[in-house]
């Protein structure tokens, strides 16, 4: 391998290393040993000068070697790495505009949604505290990619990284559907690939809002409520649209299969639904830029195509989450199958 060794005289002596050289998170890691690192390259049929894809603005190569090191930091073990790979691949596209997706002051993190056979192998539980601490390969995998950001392209804060606040997401952000808990679709096959398929989709994310509605079981009314989180954000944050993401667990999803609502359904109401009028800025503080445009439509999806739904969470409770985009007319969703199993 390229990379350089270094020895520490302990566990301890190698953490104040990594956090001196400003290597981590803010959080230990596991020490990249040669040997956890190459386990994970045979585990994604990767040599280690094996470039995944070129940052355009920095013209940066991003090679194999270094996304496993910093996969082993966080956590990974081998069977995690070729879901990281995949991610990567994703990140890479033009259309996810990695550079403006990580060093805008919006302070966005990279969502990251895994389907598939790969979620039952790597132990990836969409159930309870889904968007939480789940499990330990969505935790890792998450991190994973915050980590290659940071050391890989240097998107520390004040540096690249410029968020004003940035959000939790930001240690990690990653989520495997329920795909056994729900007739729907699974969000990767929906976005074109074949039933069965692993595959990870990428989102340029701001946090999560939850909303809850346990009063009805209408598909309509318990919609309204997620609508209605998108239309807050088209009046609080921003009116540019794009991909955004609901996460729909169990009691709500039933609510919704139990009356033949499926993700085309919901995505068409969504759609037409989550939208304001210019005017409504004037309501919340943003009177200024109304002008004379006051009856102007912003729809926060240009099209019903764009929203990604999402079957997770635990099993009890009428909860759910909005995920806006950072800038949805800039960065787009994108899906990407697994190379390695």
């Amino acid at each position: 391998m390229a990379s350089k060794a270094y020895e520490a005289a302990d566990f301890a002596a190698a953490q104040e290393f990594y956090h001196g050289k400003g290597w981590t998170d803010g959080l230990p890691v596991v020490p990249p040993t040669a040997d956890a690192v190459v386990a994970c390259l045979e585990r994604a049929a990767l040599a280690p000068d094996a470039v995944l894809g070129v940052e355009p603005v920095r013209e940066r190569p991003l090679v194999a070697e270094k996304i496993a090191v910093n996969a082993v930091m966080a956590g990974c073990l081998p069977i995690h790495f070729p879901v990281v790979v995949a991610a990567w691949r994703a990140m890479l596209r033009e259309e996810f505009l990695l550079h403006g997706a990580t060093a805008s002051t919006g302070g966005c993190a990279v969502l990251v949604v895994v389907n598939g056979p790969v979620r039952r192998a790597i132990g990836a539980d969409g159930t309870f505290n889904a968007l939480g601490n789940g499990d330990r390969a969505t935790a890792a995998i998450g991190r994973a990619i915050r980590l290659g950001l940071i050391n890989l392209l240097d998107v520390r804060p004040g540096a690249i990284d410029r968020s004003t606040l940035g959000h939790p997401g930001k240690f990690t952000y990653c989520v495997a559907e329920d795909e056994e808990d729900t007739s729907w679709a699974p969000l990767a096959t929906r976005r074109g690939l074949p039933p069965g398929m692993s595959a990870v989709t990428v989102m340029a994310a701001g946090a999560p809002r939850q909303i809850m509605n346990e009063w009805t079981t209408k598909p309509e009314e318990i919609l309204e409520t997620f609508a209605a989180e998108m239309r807050a954000n088209l009046r609080h944050y921003s009116i540019h649209a794009g991909n955004y993401a609901i996460v729909v667990p169990k009691q709500l999803r039933d609510h919704l299969q139990d009356a033949g609502w499926g993700k085309t359904e919901i995505a068409a109401f969504v759609h037409e639904r989550a939208r304001i009028h210019r005017r409504e800025w004037a309501e919340v503080g943003k009177g200024a830029v109304v002008r004379d445009r006051g009856d102007s439509v912003y729809p926060a999806m240009e099209t019903a195509d764009q929203l990604l739904v999402v079957a997770a969470g635990g099993p009890a409770g009428g909860f759910g989450a909005v995920i806006p985009p950072w800038l949805g007319h800039k960065s787009h969703a994108v899906t990407m199958p697994l190379d390695a199993p």
